[in-house]
């Protein structure tokens, strides 16, 4: 069941066209990771998703984007944003405590009084398999967080206001190969509850999560496939030049 459908997506900023023609598929409760090399257009693509580009006064769109078989132009932008949340490379806690971080947007939600805002909390943190690391320090700085806990801790406050999807620009670029598995080993886990888009430069991470790999090369979706199939049997010398290090 398809979650996300892009349809001949061409995204400009100005004269420079990014993205190409795009239409592809994310099924619903799947990892798809996104990968290609640099200016291949696989940020654009998440920016697009998310309307995060709607106050850029370059960005032009043309083709469809949907989700739940509905055009993304016609969501309001707080629902599509709780419907489809985002996590970047580098994770930004708020200032506060962990329990804030987690607690501020159920509360813009509505959801009031400390039991039902501590079993939100619990929920979400259980759900990023950070719990157990802080629940003795729940109204301690977030910031004094590591880096690894701060990104998972990025994931519970997404997971906290009810998305379907989550979409993720390099989560583990900065963090060392233990927090990468963990984060991995969440994924893997919540994919059961929610729909995933990974964007990833480490091909390996693609290879380990991934239900399904899309690349992307100069703006245009060059293969999308099984994750097996694309890695082992690509259909075009452009993903396997990419995959086997010949161009990147």
């Amino acid at each position: 069941m398809a979650k996300i459908s892009v349809r001949d997506l061409h995204v400009l900023y100005g004269d420079h066209e990014v993205l190409k023609g795009v239409s592809f598929t994310v099924h619903e409760h799947e990892i798809l990771s996104i990968i290609g090399p640099a200016h291949s257009g696989k940020t654009t693509l998440l920016r697009t998703l998310n309307r995060l580009t709607d106050r850029d006064r370059e960005f032009r769109r043309v083709g469809e984007v949907r989700v739940d078989d509905r055009e993304i132009r016609s969501w309001d932008l707080a629902l599509l944003r709780r419907t489809v949340g985002m996590i970047f490379a580098t994770p930004v806690p708020l200032p506060g405590t962990i329990f804030d971080n987690i607690a501020y947007g159920p509360r813009l939600q509505g959801v009031a009084g400390r039991k039902k805002l501590a079993d939100v909390v619990e929920r979400s943190l259980r759900a990023a398999f950070l719990w157990d690391e802080v629940k003795d320090r729940l109204h301690s700085s977030a910031l004094r967080l590591s880096g690894g806990q701060q990104q998972r801790l990025c994931i519970a406050r997404t997971i906290a206001v009810d998305p379907e999807v989550i979409m993720m620009d390099e989560p583990c670029s900065g963090l060392d190969p233990i927090s990468t598995a963990q984060i991995e080993s969440a994924m893997r886990d919540l994919k059961q509850e929610y729909t995933f888009v990974l964007v990833t430069n480490n091909t390996k991470q693609a290879a380990r999560v991934s239900d399904r790999v899309a690349f992307f090369m100069s703006g245009e979706l060059v293969e999308i496939g099984a994750t097996a199939q694309v890695f082992t049997v690509p259909k075009d010398s452009r993903t396997d030049d990419y995959i086997s290090g010949r161009i990147g």
